[in-house]
């Protein structure tokens, strides 16, 4: 989940639980499941509900142990393609359950009004954009182009999104949930642009 800001963190931190795992015969594509399964669970038990203090404190060590699976495949040696496409599509999954139970939570619960509106065209951009800025970057890759840049890394977007979620519910007014899905709406539509342009002038070069 940490992306290129903290790859070498991760390492140090679930070496020993993976080292662990990989003794048990765990491999790390049924921790990608598991791990899946649990921020969905968690994002909808949670997020979908309203809870939005223990919510985003649940999501934040599901998410962070998520990087567990890449550790556990290096001890192990399993690394190897499948498991990288069977963790970024399910990567997917589990954003898209996050940023859905927030949205939800917002149409059930908030009353018709400009705020509502606001907060939910910014949601589904948001949905729209958090899936499409990983596919820009896989669909530049699959025909030649790399594509990798972008301001809406995946920890960019999801720790924006939960901050968001938790200062609302300490209290704080529903508009900086408004400015996070905002920020989250613009950031990757804007990246799904810098991927085009970057793609087009690669594929141009060649």
């Amino acid at each position: 989940m940490l992306g290129n800001h903290g790859r070498g963190i991760t390492r140090k931190v679930f070496t020993a639980p993976a080292k662990g795992l990989a003794r048990l015969g765990v491999t790390a594509n049924q921790v990608t499941v598991v791990g899946t399964v649990i921020t969905v669970a968690v994002a909808a038990g949670t997020l979908g509900t309203g809870h939005w203090v223990a919510g985003p404190i649940a999501l934040a060590f599901v998410l962070f142990a998520d990087s567990l699976d890449g550790t556990l495949a290096r001890i192990t040696g399993e690394a190897s393609p499948f498991g990288a496409f069977l963790d970024s599509t399910l990567d997917r999954i589990g954003d898209g359950s996050v940023f859905s139970a927030l949205v939800y939570w917002i149409a059930v619960s908030q009353a018709p009004s400009a705020m509502r509106t606001w907060l939910l065209i910014a949601g589904f951009i948001a949905i729209v954009g958090t899936g499409t800025v990983p596919y820009a970057r896989a669909r530049a890759e699959s025909v030649g182009a790399e594509a990798k840049v972008g301001i809406a890394e995946r920890t960019d977007r999801l720790v924006i999104g939960l901050l968001g979620a938790f200062l609302v519910g300490l209290g704080l007014p529903m508009w900086v949930m408004g400015i996070a899905l905002t920020w989250i709406a613009f950031a990757t539509m804007f990246t799904v642009g810098q991927r085009i342009m970057a793609a087009k002038r690669e594929l141009s070069n060649l």
